[in-house]
């Protein structure tokens, strides 16, 4: 699954280049958004994950590629979910399932974070039609997940994920 999503060690940049850092900066950002996303609604501090989401977004944006970018707007999009933040969450989670859900190199694990938050923000956003579709969509995803390490990760935020 790799270091993008938490609990990765972030080493800082030796030399003062502002890419190596915005590097360092969105990953430790990103890093902090997804240990919160793990955590139900009630434990956590929404404004910390909005600002960690939105600090790893800008961050990307400066030097990340389109996968980054997109990466990040999936944190986004599920920090406004967990916020209560409906219309910007879905706005959000539609843009990047698009993208994931049209790129046929997807991993199966992303496919499942893809749908999972996808039906957080819906959720949130009171859209009963899309969260069921998209929250039975999730449950088939994470069935597939091949490697078990990958599902359990995705099992952490998805077990947050209100139930249509």
């Amino acid at each position: 699954m790799g270091s993008w999503l938490g609990a990765a060690i972030v080493k800082p940049p030796e030399d003062a280049t502002p890419e190596r850092w915005h590097r360092f900066f969105g990953s430790t950002a990103n890093n902090r958004a997804w240990e919160l996303a793990e955590l139900a609604a009630q434990d956590i501090d929404p404004r910390e994950m909005l600002d960690a989401a939105h600090a790893a977004a800008w961050h990307w944006g400066q030097v990340g590629t389109e996968l980054n970018r997109m990466r990040a707007l999936m944190l986004v999009a599920l920090a406004h979910a967990k916020a209560g933040l409906g219309a910007t969450a879905l706005a959000c989670a539609d843009e990047m399932r698009t993208y994931f859900l049209g790129q046929s190199a997807t991993p199966d694990w992303e496919v499942a974070f893809t749908h999972l938050v996808h039906a957080h923000a819906a959720s949130a956003a009171g859209a009963e039609d899309q969260h069921a579709r998209s929250y039975g969509q999730a449950v088939q995803a994470i069935a597939a997940i091949v490697d078990e390490e990958d599902r359990a990760i995705v099992l952490r935020v998805f077990r947050h994920v209100p139930q249509p």
